[in-house]
C-alpha cells in the first residue's frame, strides 16, 4: 500500500498579525541590545481583541520603553488608530537558566 502524505506551508504578508507579532518582537530584542548587548531576552507577542500583549523574560540594564516600541511598529506597518491596549508581562531571567548559560549553576538574578 502506498503511504499518502500531505506537505503544507503557510505563508504570511506584513499585515497579518502573526507578522505584526514577530516584528514587535524583533523590535523590543533591538532595542534591549541597543542599551545593553549583554542582555538577555525571551519575548513573546500575542495580539487579539484589540490587545497586544508583550510578555517574556528581559534580563538588561535598563528596559526600553516597550508600550512606545508597539505603538510605533503598528503605526510603521500601516496601522492607524490607537484602538488597542498593550499589556507589559516581563520579569528578569530566572536564575536557573542565567545560570546554566554563564556556566555557573548557582548565579540567580532574582530581583
Amino acid at each position: 500500500m502506498k503511504d499518502n502524505c500531505i506537505l503544507t506551508a503557510e505563508s504570511v504578508t506584513e499585515g497579518h498579525p502573526d507578522k505584526l507579532c514577530d516584528t514587535i518582537a524583533d523590535s523590543v530584542l533591538d532595542a534591549c541590545l541597543q542599551n545593553d548587548s549583554a542582555a538577555r531576552v525571551a519575548c513573546e507577542v500575542m495580539a487579539t481583541a484589540g490587545k497586544i500583549i508583550v510578555a517574556g523574560e528581559i534580563t538588561a540594564k535598563e528596559l526600553p520603553d516597550i508600550p512606545s516600541i508597539v505603538c510605533r511598529t503598528v503605526r510603521e506597518a500601516g496601522y492607524g488608530g490607537s484602538d488597542y491596549e498593550v499589556e507589559t508581562v516581563t520579569h528578569d531571567q530566572s536564575g536557573d537558566i542565567a545560570g546554566a548559560v554563564e556556566g555557573n549553576p548557582k548565579i540567580s538574578t532574582s530581583r
